[in-house]
């Protein structure tokens, strides 16, 4: 059997000839890279999916409507954790299978959060200009964090938290192991308790219809007015005009985005105006060795179905 293999990850494209190898050894003998700009839309999948056997996939728009059109899919092998591009109920009508990588990044993630949390408790981007006016940061031990999504990253999050002394508030649909309870000192609340009590709120769950704007007008308004807020996760997980206008009251401190509701980021994005907001451009899990790990394990997942079928 000879499959047609669709490579759609931004970050597995650069490295597609290193892998060129397993691919025709596996009776890949067609490899189709298409460019793409962050992600491919329902429209640019309907003019390349039909024909394909398996996907190499980034956050790509596969709708209903696209599954529908590809006959010929067996796997969508996601480069990385989220799925919440793939319309997952049509996949399982369909009999194509949905594979991740779960915890591919929990660690430089979780870096990223806590280089945020440090980043806005010693007010290190603005710590000229706050000297000259006399202003100071705050240690750690003074300070509250809530986790919104105690799964792997939340966990790593965590962790690295209690490290440095900090408090640290954790809220989830899902139970967490009382062993990692007792370990961390992590006092589960309800959401708008965490909001309520926050220093710094990390949001590290899972995009899905109950988490979509999360954070929206109510929860900005019950977080402290010296609040940050973090989201390294998804980025409709926020309201960004609520955001907006929230930064701009100044009815929260700040915020740390890595993820944005519309990706990259519009030119004319207000949030790119705000000084109290630090953007990145989705770049939380850059870890050479973590990308390398998710590209053997993302072809691994990939070769598997297609073998199995």
């Amino acid at each position: 059997m000879a499959w047609k293999v669709l490579v759609s990850a931004p970050y597995f494209q650069p490295v597609v000839d290193q892998y060129r190898p397993i691919f025709e050894q596996n009776d890949i003998n067609e490899v189709l890279v298409p460019p793409v700009r962050e992600r491919l839309s329902e429209e640019e999948l309907l003019d390349l999916i039909e024909d394909v056997d398996g996907v190499i996939s980034g956050d790509d728009r596969f709708t209903a409507r696209v599954l529908e059109r590809a006959r010929k899919l067996k796997v969508i092998s996601k480069w990385g954790t989220g799925i919440d591009s793939i319309d997952q109920e049509a996949a399982a009508r369909l009999g194509i299978a949905v594979r991740n990588t779960p915890g591919a990044f929990t660690d430089p993630v979780a870096d990223s959060v806590m280089g945020y949390v440090l980043c806005f408790a010693r007010q290190l981007p603005w710590m000229d200009r706050d000297i000259r006016q006399g202003r100071w940061g705050v240690s750690l031990r003074e300070r509250t964090l809530g986790v919104i999504g105690v799964g792997n990253v939340g966990r790593a999050v965590v962790r690295r938290a209690v490290g440095f002394g900090v408090r640290v508030l954790g809220n989830d649909v899902v139970d967490v192991p009382g062993e990692f309870i007792a370990e961390t000192g992590l006092e589960m609340v309800p959401k708008e308790d965490l909001f309520r009590r926050s220093d710094f709120v990390s949001l590290n769950c899972t995009l899905n219809k109950t988490s979509y704007h999360l954070i929206d007008e109510a929860a900005l308004e019950l977080m402290k007015p010296t609040a940050f807020l973090i989201n390294t996760a998804r980025g409709p997980l926020i309201d960004e005009k609520a955001l907006v206008r929230a930064l701009r009251a100044g009815r929260i401190a700040g915020a740390a985005l890595d993820v944005f509701e519309q990706e990259p980021l519009p030119e004319d994005s207000p949030l790119r105006g705000l000084d109290n907001c630090l953007l990145a451009p989705h770049n939380s899990n850059s870890s050479p060795a973590a990308w390398e790990r998710v590209h053997e394990n993302t072809l691994k997942n990939l070769l598997d179905e297609l073998r199995e079928r």
